[in-house]
């Protein structure tokens, strides 16, 4: 899956109102992945800022690089950000657009040590190393925002992310813990950090888990007013 894999990935301040968090007119929404999200990358020049997303720059600013893969990269603000620090990172995205976008940001910037990958993480699920490139795993995998308004095998896709993390290595999700103010979608369901380690079933005698808490952060609505976003934040290092 390449454009946001699965909704909102958000690296940085997101667009205003329900688009940005994956709401659209339901009438108007292609029920196939790849036309949705081509759809939504086709609709403006740039659809996220193209900066980090802050929770991740927060976490991972004194972490020693090494090798990282986000999942549901987008336009690729977090591989951007990642491979200005050191990291040999790469972004995997549903998006051919979107990942057209990151790459060549990064040549813009000459970030040789960001790389893009269209591909659908179900079928990466399927054959990690066959896709990602990577015949030894990740000292870092990402999925920040992995939330879709279409079709995603999210659980099967984090459970495979997990696997993916090597020894001493850290996995890292941010989701949105629950919907913006002025949005009309508060009855659906949202991540929990409880819910997401429920969902990986980590080993306790393999897995530390460094964080996992609901964080707020500011955002601004479709009339510009500021609001308080609610976060989900797991952290976990595998031993």
């Amino acid at each position: 899956m390449g454009a946001h894999q699965h909704g909102p990935h958000a690296p940085g301040e997101q667009r205003s109102g329900d688009e940005a968090h994956g709401h659209t007119d339901a009438s108007a929404v292609p029920s196939d992945p790849v036309a949705f999200w081509e759809q939504r990358y086709g609709s403006a020049d740039r659809i996220w800022s193209g900066a980090v997303n802050r929770t991740l720059a927060d976490l991972a600013h004194d972490w020693a690089p090494g090798r990282a893969l986000d999942l549901g990269s987008g336009e690729g603000g977090d591989v951007l950000w990642l491979a200005e620090r050191g990291w040999d990172a790469t972004g995997i995205d549903l998006s051919s657009t979107a990942v057209a976008r990151a790459r060549a940001a990064a040549a813009e910037r000459g970030l040789a040590r960001a790389h893009f990958i269209a591909a659908d993480l179900g079928e990466w699920c399927d054959d990690p190393a066959g896709v990602d490139g990577s015949a030894s795993p990740f000292d870092l995998v990402t999925a920040s925002f992995f939330q879709s308004p279409v079709a995603l095998p999210r659980d099967r896709i984090l459970r495979t992310a997990a696997g993916r993390v090597a020894p001493g290595g850290r996995l890292v999700l941010i989701a949105h813990a629950a919907a913006p103010q002025w949005s009309s979608h508060h009855d659906e369901d949202f991540p929990t950090p409880a819910t997401e380690l429920a969902d990986l079933g980590l080993r306790p005698d393999a897995w530390t888990v460094e964080v996992a808490e609901v964080r707020e952060r500011s955002g601004r609505g479709p009339d510009g007013t500021a609001h308080l976003l609610s976060d989900s934040v797991v952290v976990a290092r595998m031993r």
